[in-house]
């Protein structure tokens, strides 16, 4: 593949990947800020209160992590598999039962994160030929 469409690839890469890790970077400072009331929504699905600061510290934590290394890392493996950790139990616990509008988005979302974490290849160009044949 001639040089300036590998530029191109990479580049659209970094944006898809930016686009995406926006999303969970928004997520946090809410968190952050109102931290209490998201202790009481936890707690309001079951999870016991003292168990619920914990688990919400962990999401931050996580969000953080998984984001910047989504974003940023040569290989967007680990940021993706962060993400998924953060994302698979809150889409359970706080879209599936009843399934509502967040669960779609957030089923799509872990899609996405389960390509990216197929396909990465530490900095190498996805390449997604080979699957179609």
């Amino acid at each position: 593949m001639p040089y300036f469409f590998v530029d191109r690839v990479r580049l659209f890469d970094f944006v898809g990947r930016i686009f995406m890790g926006a999303l969970f970077v928004k997520a946090v400072p809410g968190k952050i800020t109102d931290f209490s009331s998201t202790v009481a929504l936890i707690v309001s699905r079951g999870v016991p209160e003292s168990f619920a600061s914990v688990l919400l510290l962990a999401a931050i934590l996580v969000l953080i992590a998984g984001s910047l290394l989504f974003i940023f890392a040569a290989n967007t493996k680990t940021g993706a598999f962060l993400l998924l950790i953060f994302l698979v139990p809150t889409t359970l616990i706080f879209h599936a039962f009843p399934i509502d509008s967040g669960f779609f988005l957030n089923l799509a979302l872990i899609g996405a994160l389960i390509l990216a974490i197929s396909r990465s290849t530490a900095g190498a160009t996805p390449n997604f030929r080979n699957l179609r044949h």
